[in-house]
């Protein structure tokens, strides 16, 4: 069965937090929610984990016990060690048994955390922590699996890790849903939903968004003039600019090129800031 959001939006008082999202999460696929602070992505995976009631739209998902949820935090108990904290989410699942003591070992394992179980947690490095708060959410092997940003502020090498866990739910079947800031996460899902102040400002495939990109896209070597410096960025050593109608004569010795992702995902906000000026202004 597939779960997800239809239309939901959500107010906390005067800011409106998610305004008529849609979100499927198939069985055996990543989803990425990617977006700033403030963009609306805890909230909406607080809706789906039903931590969150929405004002608007339908909700769908398994009942709590099938899921596996992660939040912000890792969500482990500091003053316990890893083994207790991996007994307490087997006795809170209500899962026992040999089988599971030796998913708890392979997870362990390939996570790098084998040989540490007497640790506690509030001793572990940010990186284990994170890994340990994802072993614990998929444990009981969860129908829905909800993690919010378990990748901020980890070292590469744990990153990586990390995201061997989450494509292991997938594998297992589970439905991923996985919130970031880090737009090149969202190459490594099956779909991404593109957050920004609580709107969608693209959805789809990876591939997609950036074949849909309006306009071109040039680079340059040299700063953008004053008025192109609304739809202009920095990238390594050189400088982006979009033409949101199409290529333009300018100056500087702008050239077009083609998009990757993370060029897809900046103009998609900064056509979403260029809207919402617009509506403001109407």
């Amino acid at each position: 069965m597939t779960w997800g959001v239809r239309g939901v939006s959500l107010r906390y008082g005067a800011v409106q937090a998610l305004t008529g999202i849609h979100l499927e999460l198939p069985p055996g696929e990543v989803r990425v929610v990617v977006g700033g602070d403030g963009a609306g992505k805890t909230t909406l995976l607080g809706i789906v984990a039903g931590a969150l009631s929405p004002e608007a739209g339908e909700v769908s998902r398994p009942v709590a016990a099938r899921i596996g949820y992660l939040p912000a935090s890792s969500g482990i108990y500091p003053d316990l060690s890893v083994a207790e904290n991996l007994a307490f989410a087997q006795a809170a699942y209500g899962v026992r048994g040999p089988a599971v003591a030796e998913r708890s070992r392979l997870l362990l394992a390939r996570a790098g955390l084998l040989g540490i179980e007497k640790r506690l947690g509030g001793e572990l490095s940010g990186g284990m922590r994170q890994k340990l708060g994802v072993i614990r959410a998929m444990l009981h092997q969860p129908d829905l699996l909800i993690l919010d940003e378990p990748t901020t502020g980890v070292d590469p090498l744990s990153r990586r890790d990390l995201w061997w866990l989450i494509a292991h739910a997938a594998a297992e079947g589970s439905a991923v849903l996985v919130a970031t800031t880090y737009v090149d996460e969202a190459e490594r899902a099956t779909e991404l939903l593109l957050l920004d102040r609580g709107h969608a400002a693209a959805r789809g495939a990876p591939d997609a968004v950036i074949a849909a990109m309006p306009g071109t896209l040039m680079a340059g070597d040299d700063p953008p003039s004053a008025s192109e410096a609304a739809f202009s960025w920095r990238r390594g050593r050189q400088w982006r600019l979009w033409a949101p109608e199409g290529a333009v004569e300018v100056a500087n010795g702008w050239r077009a090129i083609p998009p990757d992702l993370q060029d897809a995902v900046t103009v998609a906000l900064l056509r979403s800031e260029r809207e919402a000026a617009q509506g403001g202004a109407a």
